[in-house]
């Protein structure tokens, strides 16, 4: 009596209602699912466009399906067309019956299809896909113990897996569960793939050829271990002989790739590179047109300035007149002074550094006579007032009227 045993369902289909839900279909679609949906995010961290990868899988999915079945069927085809067989059984599927082999051949000519179609290279595609399928076939492997199937050697081990089924031939007992074995194995193949992937940045499909000899190298140890009826080569089982030619491949495809072509892919999908980069240039033109404006506005404003200003100063150097008020600083230095009467002109000690335009306004106001000097006073004290009150722009507009008036005052 066996006191742990890993037990079997009593039944591999559950009826909600009158529909089935068959528990080999449910462990088939739940890792095509998870498959699809770490690859679709391996493939936008390559570079590729949000996706992708399920416009591929609308046709690598139903050629994986087709080739799984079909690799099934030719390697067991007694099962379906010997004596007493109804070839009918070779279409459902749903009873079980699937060669990973005939899977991934199939559906990569599937995806290489979909990748002609995206304009993209297979290779890189795979390399995305490599770990999700590992994980999907682990949980796909969850099948065959609903359908209690395709277990190996009879166990005595606490983990043994116990079959009560008698269909198809079977004894019940205590076998080796080949499933788990598998589903194990093929979690590890993953989690290989994804830091291998990291760790080495793997490109033009190596991650993919890992993937595959890393899978090939643990089902042949399991396959030897199963006890379902199966064609056999010089003493080993056709699956065997597969698993060993699939792996000899896939390690001349990695150091031959490796050498050919090292480092990985910069751009894996064309459209996605264009896409970002006319995003990117669509940003920095923003950014620029952002910017362009606030320049272009500040080199107007300054060369409209500086125009006016000098308009400014020569239509006043054509009367004589000072041109743009000058700084506060330079205006108190230029302060009209009352002339001694006994001088033509007035100490100019302070304004040694004057410049041309102010001497000669100074000039000009000790021509105008004393008397007009207290008004020109008087009217740039009132000036400066203002200036204070409104602010430059009124201040250099009422200093230029005061010297505007002052010059009259000269000539008259």
């Amino acid at each position: 009596m066996e006191l742990a045993y890993i037990p079997s369902p009593s039944s591999g289909v559950l009826y909600l209602g009158p529909v089935p839900l068959r528990g080999y279909a449910f462990s088939i679609l739940a890792g095509l699912f998870l498959a699809l949906w770490i690859v679709d995010r391996r493939w936008v961290a390559r570079g590729g466009q949000k996706g992708t990868a399920w416009d591929i899988a609308f046709w690598a999915v139903p050629f994986g399906l087709v080739g799984g079945r079909l690799y099934h069927v030719i390697t067991d085809y007694q099962l379906y067309f010997g004596e007493g067989r109804n070839w009918v059984d070779a279409f459902k599927i749903w009873e079980g019956g699937l060669g990973i082999w005939g899977a991934v051949a199939l559906g990569a000519v599937g995806a290489w299809i979909g990748c002609r179609r995206r304009g993209i290279a297979l290779p890189p595609y795979a390399d995305a896909l490599a770990p999700g399928l590992a994980l999907a076939q682990a949980i796909g492997r969850w099948g065959n113990w609903f359908n209690q199937e395709l277990y190996g050697r009879e166990t005595d081990l606490p983990w043994a897996l116990h079959i009560t089924s008698t269909e198809g031939g079977r004894v019940p007992g205590y076998y080796h569960p080949t499933f788990l074995y598998e589903f194990l194995w093929c979690v590890g193949v993953a989690l290989l793939v994804i830091w291998a992937d990291r760790r080495f940045k793997l490109g033009h499909g190596r991650a993919f050829a890992l993937y595959v000899a890393a899978y090939c190298a643990g089902r042949f140890w399991i396959e030897y271990m199963r006890v379902d009826e199966a064609r056999e080569i010089l003493g080993l089982r056709l699956n065997n002989w597969t698993a060993m030619i699939m792996f000899v491949l896939a390690v001349v495809y990695f150091a031959m790739s490796a050498k050919l072509r090292p480092g990985r892919e910069t751009v894996v999908e064309p459209g996605a590179a264009a896409t970002g980069g006319a995003t990117g240039g669509a940003t920095d033109g923003s950014a620029g047109g952002d910017d362009a404006p606030d320049a272009a506005g500040s080199g107007s404003g300054s060369g409209a300035t500086e125009p006016e200003a000098a308009g400014k100063d020569g239509k006043d150097g054509k009367d004589g007149k000072d041109g743009k008020a000058d700084s506060p600083g330079t205006k108190e230095e230029a302060g009209p002074k009352k002339p001694d009467a006994g001088s033509k002109k007035p100490d100019a000690g302070p304004k040694a550094d004057a410049s041309p335009k102010e001497k000669d306004g100074a000039a000009d106001k000790d021509a105008a006579g004393p008397g007009d000097a207290k008004a020109e006073d008087a009217e740039a004290e009132t000036a400066r007032a203002d200036s204070e009150d409104t602010g430059p722009g009124t201040a250099d507009s009422a200093d230029a009227r005061s010297k505007d008036e002052a010059g009259s005052a000269k000539k008259s």
